[in-house]
């Protein structure tokens, strides 16, 4: 794991994370920290958020929780995590993302990128077939 972390905080991967997260935009967290803000936040407070990933000691800030209205009426709860966090989890997906993404089964389509609805759609719709009867039946 020591090996890991050190990738994650790796120059090239958090510029790559940041230009992500800025380009993302996104909502301020529970903290009300802004995208245009976190620059400032990382040039003041790096060198202390780095010893702490590295020592296993970062806990992200509580998610801020909003209610979002739907489309059909109703509201669903949305979680917004502090920009910080975001960076941080941005930086920790472009290295274990490579590394564990060719393990999942080709059929597994959640949160992947590529493997959204609509390839599992059009993949599982070449699957349906007519039996004698003119039933669809799965094949």
């Amino acid at each position: 794991m020591p090996e890991l972390m050190e990738q994650i905080v790796e120059r090239e991967n958090l510029i790559r994370a940041w230009k992500r997260v800025r380009a993302n935009k996104g909502s301020p967290g529970i903290d009300g920290m802004t995208v245009e803000e976190l620059t400032g936040c990382l040039r003041e407070q790096w060198p202390r958020i780095r010893e702490e990933l590295l020592k296993g000691e970062y806990g992200p800030q509580p998610v801020k929780e909003v209610e979002i209205p739907k489309a059909g009426g109703g509201t669903r709860r949305l979680g917004i995590p502090a920009v910080l966090d975001r960076f941080i989890q941005q930086a920790i997906l472009q290295v274990l993302d490579p590394i564990y993404d060719p393990t999942f089964s080709e059929h597994s389509y959640g949160f992947r990128p590529g493997a959204g609805h609509i390839r599992r759609w059009r993949r599982q719709s070449g699957t349906l077939r007519k039996d004698t009867n003119g039933s669809l039946i799965w094949i």
